[in-house]
């Protein structure tokens, strides 16, 4: 019985150092993950999940200020981080209820209007719109300003918006469209006070559209937008000063969905042939 009991205290010295060994590699996994999100904070990186599909889509857009403008109004003070500007936008474009009427209600209605938009600057002549024109509707929800597009002959037209709607709208943030350079004829867009980042928007635009390309923008001046707006634009000035690779082809009043003006720019042909030029 001696022998039994002098050897118990031996054991119970060894026991617990196992559990210690084992937790040393999870202690290890902890520490680098905390290495590792500290060191990748600086970058924001935006995730937004497809409503239908299981499948993700990763955006990037550094948090840079937009250079300040006496005609536009930021209210960029309500949003914590660019992830929070992206929540408050997907709230509206996924709102059931609006979705419905979207889909329903005021389909067909805005449909007919944006044909006859579209329908009038393809007949305007000018190049502004053919039907042979590659065109992009960027923040077009449901797509309703697509199947108009497609309705009126211009067969290669496409949408893009935070959350997809297929086969019309496709998944893309207006501050960094998911495009290579120069690849629309056309491009639509009735968002522009929902930019949180006016300058990316505008550049994005540049960006996309072909030399000689043309971009026809609804907005709203003097107007303070919905709780959704990101910016006010006070001047019409403010717009066409975001745009330095465009002409201004007009700007006229329109009375479209409460937006009153409607600004038409034509990206500049010039950079082009200089490029070619030296080539």
């Amino acid at each position: 019985m001696a022998a039994a009991d002098s050897s118990k205290p031996a054991r119970a010295a060894v026991l617990p150092a196992r559990p210690l060994l084992l937790a040393l590699p999870f202690l290890s996994l902890l520490l680098l993950l905390y290495v590792y999100s500290t060191s990748s904070r600086p970058v924001l990186s935006t995730t937004v999940a497809s409503t239908t599909t299981t499948t993700t889509t990763t955006t990037t857009v550094p948090l840079t200020p937009s250079p300040p403008s006496p005609h536009i109004r930021m209210r960029r003070s309500r949003y914590g981080s660019y992830d929070d500007y992206l929540r408050h936008q997907l709230n509206k474009t996924l709102d059931p209820r609006l979705r419905r009427v979207w889909a329903t209600r005021d389909w067909q209605r805005k449909v007919d209007a944006f044909a006859r938009l579209f329908a009038g600057l393809r007949d305007e002549g000018g190049g502004l719109l053919t039907n042979a024109s590659r065109a992009l509707c960027v923040g077009a929800r449901l797509g309703q300003e697509v199947a108009a597009l497609r309705q009126v002959g211009v067969h290669d037209a496409l949408g893009i918006d935070l959350a997809p709607a297929p086969p019309l709208v496709a998944r893309g943030d207006f501050h960094k469209q998911p495009f290579p350079d120069d690849t629309f004829d056309f491009e639509f867009s009735n968002v522009f006070d929902h930019a949180l980042y006016p300058d990316r928007f505008a550049a994005e635009v540049e960006r996309t559209l072909r030399p000689g390309g043309v971009a026809v923008l609804h907005v709203a001046v003097h107007r303070r937008g919905d709780k959704y707006s990101a910016n006010d634009l006070l001047d019409v000035r403010g717009l066409v000063g975001l745009f330095p690779r465009c002409d201004v082809v007009r700007v006229s009043k329109v009375d479209a969905f409460g937006l009153d003006t409607e600004v038409i720019l034509r990206k500049k042909r010039s950079s082009s042939r200089r490029r070619r030029r030296r080539l």
